[in-house]
């Protein structure tokens, strides 16, 4: 009874000074806890052992790819398991961390417990026992069954192993000094395509020559029930070599000028660079509807996608013939040349993105000038492509608010998640607003040296060095500038950062010093056509300012141009175009009807379950840009296009 009175006295005692008129309450103020200690700092020592993984890619029907690996210790004690999280290529924090499940960890036969890291989510902490020389670990990677899971890699017809989506590292030693012995088990009568070099096949188990982690990483593979391999470069110092897997077999045909334009890139790579930074180079090549798309970069290799009838269907799919001419240049840009703040000793430590307009956007240009020397695309595909990308960016208003270099950061910020308002949040416009920048220096180098010095030297000089390295050299700012300088001198720091850090209109000078100049008329060029063929979906961008599925749902509109200032969203489907049924012709038949009027477009529209009529303000017609040739001017963007 007395312990129950002093409470009692307690609680009413507050209860009246809560009451009282005039009195403070005293609020509580939480202190932060502690953090646990960070994960081991990386040290550049060899790791003491050689990692052995296996994968067992057999499970089709599931798409569940099994792993086992056995780490060795150099002795008892704490010990950190780290999943790659920080990927090189998408420059950002995107390993699939939530699709490894059913991780268990043994030594001698004894199962061990281990800890995720509450902080550092891709950290697995256990303690190696005494007497154990290593550790075994099984877990299995779920692989996406479906889009809305992830990108899907596995299919009935084929493979794309990532060896960093099916491995866990031991923290402290950089993934360079790291070695490790994989191996792979494929299903029955399946070929494959990697940069990895075999040491032997037993019992369906393909097994590769030990490298470093860093290497494995960089190594992925394609299978596939469907498997073609052409070689490009038989007879150089270094092979390189085009594997081909496909939905089904006939996409595997090509007529010879088709290989003959690959194996073309080849030779222009050559003569743009000067230089080969690999021992051999494989371009892993995916013909599919089912696959996840990809365009991947690597040192020796580069994953990428393209529509069943890249081959068998040649003449419309051009708007996907840059891609290994791009992925290909990555090999010196990005690779071997690599920013100095991008570049990171262990796939935990975090990227800075600052220099991806020379990264990613210098090899956005070449993906397009080599594509065009290599007889991938035709100078008119290059130029109406040039075309394509000049109106984009002129019609980007969100320059006015953040500049370019500040793109540079959206592989971090949005993770290539769909935006909203594109042309006004802006996304990664380092790739092909960098491309025009890139094309105005190239155009100026060549007009201050009368035509004797361009692009092409800067390449030579700054992506060329050191033949036959195959390691990493990194770069900074004041290189990129110095290199340009001893080509031809100029303020070339006021010049670039003008175009990465002002808020004025798009960089379109290398376009009038090239011979151009951007135009629009009411049909679109062949490779607009083909491109919105190929994306699924009708390009209105220019006119009223959207962008429809072939369903009629609004996948981009405009900031500030006619169909937003009717309060059109993404997200929107159209219903009706004054007062019919929609479809794509009917829509673009009203917009040329209304040219030189004063009525509006009229749209019924439905968001959600709510319909309304909009009416469009908008009388210019359709408008879909090309490049026109200014006569009397030099033919410099000629030039760049024309092989050497």
């Amino acid at each position: 009874m007395k312990l129950f009175s002093s409470a009692y006295c307690v609680l009413a005692a507050g209860v009246l000074a809560l009451a009282a008129p005039g009195a403070a309450l005293a609020l509580s103020e939480p202190q932060p806890v502690p953090m646990p200690p960070a994960v081991v700092v990386p040290k550049d020592v060899a790791y003491p052992g050689v990692m052995k993984l296996s994968v067992d890619a057999t499970d089709l029907d599931r798409r569940i790819l099994r792993v086992r690996q056995t780490i060795p210790l150099s002795g008892p004690g704490p010990l950190t398991l780290l999943y790659p999280e920080w990927l090189p290529g998408n420059h950002a924090p995107r390993g699939p961390i939530k699709d490894l499940a059913g991780l268990t960890v043994t030594a001698n036969g004894q199962r061990l417990a281990w800890t995720r890291d509450p902080v550092d989510v891709y950290a697995f902490h256990l303690d190696a026992p005494a007497g154990a020389q290593a550790i075994d670990v099984e877990f299995q990677f779920l692989s996406p069954t479906d889009p809305d899971q992830g990108r899907v890699v596995v299919t009935p017809e084929m493979l794309n192993l990532q060896w960093n989506q099916v491995a866990l590292y031991p923290a402290g030693y950089f993934t360079r000094r790291i070695p490790v012995e994989a191996s792979v088990r494929l299903p029955a009568g399946w070929s494959f395509g990697t940069a990895l070099e075999t040491a032997g096949s037993a019992e369906g188990i393909t097994t590769f020559k030990p490298v470093s982690f860093e290497t494995l990483v960089d190594s992925p593979m394609f299978a596939g029930r469907y498997y073609r391999r052409v070689e490009l470069d038989s007879a150089g110092r270094s092979r390189i070599s085009l594997n081909i897997v496909a939905d089904n077999a006939a996409d595997l045909e090509a007529r010879p000028e088709q290989i003959a334009a690959h194996r073309a890139l080849v030779v222009q790579a050559d003569k743009l660079y000067g230089a080969r930074h690999f021992d051999h180079y494989d371009f892993l090549l995916a013909l599919t509807e089912r696959l996840g798309g990809i365009g991947l970069e690597h040192h020796r290799s580069s994953e990428n996608s393209a529509p069943t009838g890249y081959f068998t269907d040649w003449d419309s799919m051009a708007p996907r013939r840059d891609l290994l001419p791009h992925e290909f240049t990555h090999s010196w840009n990005g690779k071997f040349r690599r920013p100095a703040d991008l570049w990171t000793p262990t796939y935990s430590t975090p990227m800075r993105d600052s220099l991806l307009w020379v990264y990613e956007g210098q090899t956005q240009y070449w993906g397009y000038v080599l594509a065009a020397r290599a007889g991938l695309l035709t100078r008119q595909q290059a130029l109406d492509a040039i075309a394509q990308t000049a109106a984009t960016y002129d019609a980007r208003v969100g320059r006015t608010w953040r500049p370019l270099q500040d793109t540079t950061n959206d592989p971090i910020i949005a993770a290539r998640r769909p935006i909203g308002w594109t042309s006004w949040q802006r996304s990664e416009d380092y790739y092909s607003e960098g491309q025009l920048v890139w094309l105005d220096v190239d155009t100026l180098l060549r007009e201050k040296s009368a035509g004797l010095k361009s692009l092409d030297d800067f390449a030579r000089a700054f992506f060329g060095r050191n033949d036959g390295d195959w390691g990493v050299l990194t770069y900074d700012f004041e290189e990129v500038v110095k290199t340009l300088n001893a080509i031809v001198p100029y303020d070339w720091t006021g010049f670039l950062r003008a175009r990465l850090d002002g808020n004025g209109p798009a960089p379109l000078d290398g376009l009038a010093r090239g011979g151009y100049r951007l135009v629009y008329d009411d049909t679109p060029t062949d490779y607009g056509a083909d491109s919105e063929v190929m994306r699924k979906q009708i390009d209105l961008s220019f006119s009223i300012g959207v962008v429809l599925s072939r369903d009629a749902e609004l996948r981009g509109v405009i900031w500030d141009g006619p169909a937003f200032k009717a309060g059109l969203a993404v997200g929107d489907k159209l219903i009706a175009v004054n007062g019919l049924a929609y479809d794509s012709d009917r829509l673009k038949k009203a917009i040329r009807a209304a040219k030189g009027g004063k009525a509006p477009i009229e749209l019924i529209v439905r968001t959600g379950d709510r319909y309304r009529v909009v009416p469009v303000a908008y009388n210019g017609g359709l408008r879909y840009p090309r490049l026109e040739r200014v006569s009397g001017t030099p033919d410099r963007l000629g030039d760049i296009l024309s092989p050497k």
